[in-house]
């Protein structure tokens, strides 16, 4: 297990013994997940909260790779950068099914154990797969993201759509996948899980398929019980930030190449908007903060 520095230590026992679950998944790679999850986090400790992070894309290991980016930046230039506690959890290499997934299950009950008890939220990015760590990630989780680029290549991934009439004919194995984590998860805690569907690298074209897409996702919310959240826009500075470890918050505290822009003030107020949508405890009122 890889585990990077924290920003604060705290008595597992005291301050947050029922951290809220966020987990970033859907089984599709390149639209945002890391991304999102990089930001979120970044915000939340803005707004002073304490945040841990799993990434259980053990091969990828995208938000990994992201905070130690964060980490080796500030290091190098001495800046002091918040950095949240983060572990990755590898796949297990035993022979065996039932003992590969034992393995994986007690490492991430642990680990989850942990962090939730000694943060306020606990950040999830699960792999691109339907992997059995993806499915203990989603079952976990308190709020649900499923990011998807604005398209119908992404939108097969909730749900199978007749060609002719573009209506929704059934749900996807994604979709079957999230509803038996949120079974499983309601028999476990009794909570069930707010699962939002974010509408990622928009542009401001209002094409048809566009709308069509909308009013797909509207209709189908309503079928498989998900909620719907803007996402982030399609901006380069997202990829020009990574190997630095930035977020958009982090360029008013930073000297160095990056200017601010009208566009990225655009793009912190979609994620002012999208923390708006996402309703997470104790948050609402300290938006304007970032």
């Amino acid at each position: 297990m890889v585990e990077l520095a924290p920003s604060h230590l705290t008595d597992p026992a005291s301050d947050h013994p029922s951290g809220h679950v966020i987990v970033l998944g859907n089984e599709k790679g390149g639209t945002g997940k890391s991304t999102t999850a990089m930001h979120l986090v970044v915000a939340l400790m803005y707004l002073g909260r304490h945040v841990g992070v799993i990434d259980l894309d053990y091969r990828q290991r995208s938000l990994a790779r992201y905070i130690e980016n964060r980490q080796g930046w500030a290091d190098r230039v001495g800046v002091a950068l918040r950095i949240p506690d983060t572990r990755v959890i590898p796949r297990s290499k035993r022979d065996s099914r039932e003992a590969a997934e034992a393995e994986e299950l007690a490492a991430f009950d642990k680990t989850l154990a942990e962090l939730r008890a000694q943060n306020e939220f606990v950040i999830i990015d699960s792999p691109g797969s339907d992997a059995y760590l993806a499915r203990l990630g989603h079952a976990a989780a308190d709020t649900l993201i499923t990011p998807l680029n604005d398209s119908f290549v992404d939108f097969d991934l909730l749900a199978l759509v007749d060609p002719e009439t573009f209506e929704v004919k059934s749900p996807s194995h994604y979709s079957e996948m999230v509803w038996e984590s949120r079974k499983r998860r309601a028999l476990k805690r009794g909570r069930p899980i707010d699962w939002i569907v974010m509408r990622n690298r928009l542009t401001s074209l209002d094409a048809k398929n566009k709308r069509r897409l909308a009013d797909m996702l509207d209709s189908l919310a309503a079928r498989i019980g998900f909620r719907t959240a803007p996402g982030f826009g399609e901006r380069v500075i997202y990829r020009e930030l990574f190997p630095r470890g930035l977020t958009l918050l982090d360029l008013a505290e930073v000297e160095g190449d990056f200017k601010m822009t009208m566009s990225h003030v655009a793009a912190r107020q979609e994620l002012r908007d999208l923390l708006s949508t996402l309703d997470l405890p104790g948050i609402a009122e300290k938006l304007q903060a970032i």
